[in-house]
């Protein structure tokens, strides 16, 4: 059932969205937003869990002794403590978040609470360890970090990049997959799926094992902007994702619903139609509220690093409402706006860093994609302040990313290319973000 249907027949507010494809809403108490936090219920296997999970990938950083970025601990145990506090129970790490820091700091504070308060989701990332014995140490040193003896659902981690034959060696050939199930089955792994970055093809092949492995929940790219418009190269319209897990009855976790952040950074003309519609509504609420709308989605990850992005986000999920017709249209037409904006699309996860090189491959397209996205890009000397954009750019730039970092020191070979989940053609994006900066210092633009 499609999202119009359901509302026909349910409704478009609030309890329409609670009987939902994923169950009712139980009560939890809130201290932000209008109501409690909207909860789903997982038809597979009876869990409450909360229309918004805590995407552990962006914990707040602070510095060592010897000025060593590291997690800060402490503003994770308060973050983790409000949302729990706010009905949040659904929490998603994985080994390789923050170069292999995330699980630690994410066991370490939930440990803080009562096991039955809150919900695991962890991963196998073996990418590139098709060997059988690193991937389960992967595993086992997975319980360590999070330190508990169950993991409520467990991904294999970003499949459909390389399609079945990557499947096939990271998964099978190595026997991991009949380990997987036997792990399921013993009750170590309560609920078993994967993550999908790749094409449409590549997910139909993946979901054509379903039959076989039986997955309890499939964790998708979804917004208002790939709902239609993904490139079918890097990612694949979510419109189609949803329908074949829906028409399946298969849970959906959703990753990024704000694009990297960029949902909530809107290009001038678009923000400005959205604020027009709902003043008071956060420019990240309208794309939360999209995603929320469906009601095959059993939670929504945002990866909350300060405490503001927590409580703006609460004031979304407590008291949910989910878009009308109408407003489902108004995102359509900020969406084809927003794919007229050349940005890269780069979703920040860092999966490509530490370059070998040096290079703050993330820093130099969030710089780029800010200046697209403000309309503050120099374009040509004919350009009404020119100069005066150019000199901002450049600014920007050498502020945003020391020049020993910068793209120029590039050399093109491609290791960060391999890891990225969009697959960017990151070297390329490179090459034309340092000739337009080229350009600029030259004056040939």
């Amino acid at each position: 059932m499609d999202r119009r249907t359901f509302l026909k027949y349910t409704g478009a507010g609030a309890a329409g969205a609670a009987l939902a494809a994923c169950g009712s809403r139980p009560e939890r108490k809130s201290d932000q937003g209008a109501g409690p936090m909207e909860m789903r219920t997982n038809p597979g296997n009876g869990d409450v869990v909360s229309l918004l999970g805590y995407g552990c990938m962006r914990w707040p950083m602070t510095k060592d002794e010897n000025d060593r970025e590291i997690i800060d601990q402490e503003k994770v145990n308060e973050l983790v403590d409000k949302a729990i506090a706010n009905g949040v129970n659904y929490f998603d790490t994985s080994p390789v978040y923050l170069r292999g820091e995330s699980e630690k700091a994410t066991g370490i504070a939930l440990a803080r609470h009562p096991r039955s308060s809150y919900l695991i989701a962890t991963k196998l990332s073996n990418f590139g360890i098709p060997d059988r014995e690193k991937s389960l140490q992967m595993y086992r040193n997975s319980f360590e970090e999070l330190q508990t003896d169950h993991f409520d659902y467990y991904l294999l981690h970003a499949i459909g990049r390389g399609g079945y034959e990557a499947f096939k060696e990271r998964y099978e050939d190595n026997g991991l997959m009949d380990f997987a199930l036997a792990e399921r089955e013993a009750g170590r792994i309560r609920q078993l799926g994967f993550s999908f970055h790749g094409s449409r093809p590549q997910f139909d092949q993946m979901i054509s094992l379903h039959d076989k492995y039986h997955f309890d929940f499939v964790q998708i790219e979804m917004n208002y902007v790939d709902w239609k418009h993904a490139d079918g190269v890097r990612n694949v319209n979510a419109d189609y994702l949803y329908e074949e897990l829906d028409k399946r009855e298969i849970p959906i976790v959703v990753m990024e619903p704000l694009l990297g952040g960029r949902l909530a950074d809107l290009p001038g003309n678009v923000a400005a139609q959205l604020k027009e519609r709902e003043p008071d509504a956060s420019l990240a609420s309208w794309a939360f509220r999209f995603v929320g709308t469906y009601p095959r989605i059993l939670t929504i990850l945002s990866g909350m690093t300060y405490m503001e992005h927590l409580e703006d986000n609460l004031k979304t999920f407590c008291g949910f409402k989910p878009l009308t017709d109408e407003e489902l249209d108004l995102l359509e037409r900020m969406a084809v706006l927003m794919k007229e904006y050349p940005t890269v699309n780069c979703t920040n996860c860092k999966y490509c860093m530490p370059c070998p090189y040096g290079i703050d491959i993330p820093s130099i397209f969030r710089q780029y994609n800010a200046c697209v996205n403000e309309g503050t890009i120099p374009q040509n000397a004919a350009q009404r302040d020119f100069k005066r954009l150019r000199r901002a750019y450049l600014g920007s730039y050498d502020k945003a990313v020391p020049p020993e970092r910068q793209a120029d020191h590039c050399i093109g070979c491609g290791q960060c290319k391999i890891h990225c989940p969009q697959s960017i053609d990151i070297p390329a994006e490179l090459r034309r973000i340092d000739l337009f900066v080229e350009k600029m210092k030259r004056g040939t633009l």
